[in-house]
């Protein structure tokens, strides 16, 4: 008996990250709904993803409520069912200079886009899951539990998200499983809208500094996403993984 693809939405999967688990997911046969505020990113995700009919773009800030409601009422509409939320969407760019001079609005715009976001998302999406038994899985970052200077707004969204999952983790099991995945450094200079035709090759040391003795690419956090959405994952909820080919558990000491 043939069994129609489940589905999966993504929010920010129009590039970077997002689209590398749409191109993932696309592949292993789900049917995907890609949620994000830039059209012509989506544009260009169907054309480049779209061999089956299988893929939906929908234009959306996942910061407005009546835009996220919107979006989970048009992909349940076209899928009939929603079995996965990937909460990816973000504003990327961690430094925001001196905390003294971080304006409010800016400081206030990642909360919204970073961390509201996921709320809204998982809040409209849960009645379809529940239908499902289906799962959330919340994209963090390494810088969750580290930090650079100068990145206070980006580090206080991805500890929230953190948090965010194992509080929904623990009021949505055991019907829907929620975890969160916390990159680090994933190369996603090809999977962006205006990407080059040749990408320059990063340098021997950006490689060798990781003990993995490699950048991350998109995939390395797509597979885990296919992991964490599918039935072998059954027994994992409320964790955070952390995919940074090892750095966090590298000891730096300037010499």
């Amino acid at each position: 008996m043939n069994q129609e693809p489940r589905t999966v939405l993504i929010t920010g999967g129009a590039q970077g990250i997002g689209k590398g688990i749409a191109a993932y997911l696309l592949h292993k046969g789900w049917r995907v709904v890609i949620c994000d505020l830039d059209a012509r990113a989506g544009q260009r995700c169907l054309e480049e993803l779209e061999p089956t009919h299988r893929l939906l773009f929908i234009e959306a800030d996942v910061a407005v409520e009546d835009e996220v409601k919107a979006a989970i009422r048009q992909a349940t509409e076209w899928s009939g069912q929603l079995d996965a939320l990937v909460n990816n969407a973000g504003i990327a760019d961690p430094e925001t200079g001196p905390i003294e001079e971080l304006d409010l609005a800016d400081w206030q715009r990642r909360l919204d886009v970073n961390l509201t976001g996921p709320f809204l998302m998982s809040k409209h999406a849960v009645p379809h899951l529940r239908k499902t038994r289906g799962s959330i899985v919340n994209m963090a970052s390494s810088r969750a539990i580290q930090s650079e200077p100068n990145t206070e707004a980006y580090a206080a969204t991805k500890g929230g998200i953190v948090a965010l999952t194992h509080a929904l983790a623990i009021s949505l099991g055991p019907e829907i499983r929620v975890n969160a995945i916390s990159p680090g450094w994933i190369d996603v200079r090809a999977w962006q809208v205006d990407a080059p035709a040749e990408v320059e090759p990063l340098s021997e040391t950006d490689h060798n500094q990781h003990p993995a003795g490699r950048v991350g690419q998109p995939e390395d956090i797509a597979s885990m996403v296919a992991y964490l959405i599918s039935p072998e994952a059954g027994f994992m909820t409320g964790q955070n993984v952390v995919i940074d080919g090892g750095m966090t558990r590298k000891m730096i000491y300037e010499e």
